[in-house]
């Protein structure tokens, strides 16, 4: 097990300027920005680094995969909403990053990546393990870096901090030659601190835009808020409950969005869009004003831009101006941040009666629509939706949920209701397999007190299953469950939907994940029913350590509704009525 605590160091380098090493000046500039956890792996051109790190308070967490420290860094954000830093050498070290940080870019995740590069003198020359990583990343990061002096480090990583927490959060990329690192140079942290940051221009919310938006809330009689990710970047979940609560309005939400808003609260209609609920993506159809909350429109909650709530006023509230008008056209726009526009906002929304509107979509939903256990009856057989409903029902809601990225991604999103935000890490934008396990760890490291569960596919799972060994390594408390149903499961289900099921390289074949946790030194249990699932779960809750589930579930299952690509929003392929799982009302005719 790592050990997480290091001998003492001064912070007198954080108040007097003192001559350090770029090596040191990295730790120094860490420490003083509130960090005190990193991912990362070593190598020749991030070894000064590395070599400095035993004088610093920091806990460094060896990953197995350089993919893992992004992902881990940034679970560690979405569970604290602090910046998560991974740590990488030159060349495949710094490309192995790629994935996870165009995962936190789409997401807008705060992370910053500290690469090391050859020395200065030789870059460009094709040096050994060298790459252009700045400019492989230009596309996905907010801003990057390229340090070849020492007294240039502090400045850079004080301003990465800052660009990747302003605004719209957004991963940051540091690029320091080696040179720069071996180096020597006074370091002055409040000196380094950059410039305060100046929200863009259009950045300001005119008292004409607050009062037509108001004057939209007061006349609509079929209003809906959209909640997306931006609520809980901006920490606006009591404003958004506020004007929800005192207008009477619904509330959906996007798949990052869950959790922003109580899934408990009377006012919660559920998830949207693809594979949300069905009288969600009806009432958005049917609505006469949309209220987007820190959502940027994306394909998967639209489906067809040309058919998207036609009926509907827009009203968007979003910090990052590109996103307005980018994808629906919206007839209010109030560009900033959401805490702040709806404080602004809030003053001038009157209570109005909503009870009409409210009806007609309870009405909508049917007696059967809640998820419940009445819902979910036991025909023999282990489905997906059995896990995510009894983990749910036996954690009480109260854990940390990483999921990868596929079928048991949305099923989670249905079957476990979150009540808290920061609750739900999972890739949205990029939809990245092989997300959850890494994720985890960087969950767990920032929430230690908290109970961290992973739910992957059998597919995504064996992408960055090396990272169970970080799990040991790091002595974390991480329950992991594999939703195995001997394929690329969504991808199956497109093959079923839209290609005459022909099952082209979906097909399977997974080690025995039990065995394999046990090789990593992690114990773990099969689970072939529900009548097993219940005493599982306990079992892996009280057990003093990681533990790994493998759940054999039903192998031809399918996640609905389900929108099929370039179809409006309430066009819907249902759950066939011979289901023993009935998703909704409609389903029963």
């Amino acid at each position: 097990m790592a050990s997480r605590t290091k001998p003492h160091t001064s912070d007198a380098h954080l108040t007097t300027p003192t001559r350090l090493t770029g090596a040191e000046i990295i730790w120094a500039t860490l420490v003083g920005e509130g960090v005190t956890d990193v991912f990362g792996y070593p190598g020749g051109a991030i070894l000064p680094a590395y070599d400095a790190l035993r004088k610093f308070p920091i806990h460094h967490t060896l990953v197995r995969h350089e993919q893992g420290a992004a992902h881990m860094a940034d679970g560690y954000a979405r569970a604290s909403g602090k910046v998560g830093v991974a740590i990488a050498t030159s060349g495949p070290g710094a490309t192995n990053l790629i994935t996870g940080i165009a995962t936190a870019m789409l997401d807008s995740i705060p992370i910053v990546c500290i690469t090391g590069n050859v020395s200065s003198k030789i870059l460009g020359t094709d040096a050994f393990q060298e790459v252009d990583i700045t400019g492989i990343t230009l596309p996905v990061t907010k801003h990057n870096f390229l340090v070849n002096r020492a007294e240039d480090i502090a400045p850079a990583l004080r301003h990465a901090f800052q660009i990747a927490r302003s605004g719209r959060p957004g991963p940051v990329l540091v690029d320091i030659t080696k040179d720069a690192q071996q180096a020597s140079a006074i370091f002055d942290f409040a000196a380094a601190k950059p410039r305060p940051y100046r929200p863009h221009p259009m950045l300001k919310v005119e008292p004409s835009g607050l009062a037509h938006a108001a004057e939209l809330i007061r006349d609509a009689k079929r209003p809906v808020i959209l909640a997306g990710h931006g609520v809980m970047e901006s920490g606006a979940m009591e404003q958004v409950r506020t004007l929800a609560e005192r207008a009477q309005i619904p509330v959906a939400l996007t798949l990052l969005g869950l959790g922003s808003f109580p899934a408990s609260h009377p006012l919660n209609l559920g998830m949207m869009g693809m594979h949300g609920e069905a009288w969600v993506n009806h009432a958005i159809q049917e609505a006469d004003l949309l209220i987007a909350c820190g959502m940027r429109f994306d394909d998967r909650v639209t489906g067809s831009t040309s058919t998207y709530a036609l009926k509907a006023k827009k009203i968007h509230i979003e910090v990052d101006p590109a996103e307005i008008n980018k994808n629906i056209k919206v007839d209010v726009a109030l560009v900033g941040d959401l805490r702040a526009v709806l404080e602004d906002l809030l003053p001038l929304v009157a209570t109005r009666d909503g009870s009409a509107w409210l009806k007609t979509i309870d009405a909508s939903k049917g007696a059967v629509a809640v998820r419940d256990i009445k819902n979910l009856p036991d025909s023999g057989h282990l489905y997906a939706a059995h896990v995510m409903h009894d983990l749910w029902r036996i954690t009480g809601g109260d854990a940390i949920v990483a999921t990868d990225v596929g079928q048991h991604q949305m099923w989670e999103a249905q079957y476990f209701h979150h009540e808290q935000p920061r609750t739900l890490i999972t890739s949205g934008g990029l939809g990245t397999m092989g997300f959850a396990l890494p994720a985890a760890i960087g969950a767990k490291t920032a929430c230690p007190d908290k109970e961290v569960w992973v739910i992957a596919g059998d597919g995504g799972f064996q992408m960055t299953a090396a990272e169970l060994s970080t799990i040991v390594q790091e002595g974390l408390n991480i329950n992991i469950a594999i939703i195995n149903n001997g394929y690329l499961g969504m991808v199956r289900q497109w093959q079923e939907f839209f290609y005459e099921r022909n099952y082209e390289a979906t097909p399977l074949v997974s080690p025995d994940f039990v065995k394999l946790a046990d090789a990593h030194g992690i114990c773990g249990r099969a689970v072939h029913s529900r009548a097993e699932l219940a005493d599982a779960v306990a079992e892996a809750r009280s057990h003093n350590g990681p533990f790994l589930l493998n759940f054999m579930v039903e192998k031809e299952d399918a996640v609905y509704p389900m929108i099929p690509a370039g179809s409006a929003l309430h066009e819907m392929i249902r759950r066939p009525g011979k289901s023993p799982i009935v998703e909704s009302a409609d389903d029963k005719l």
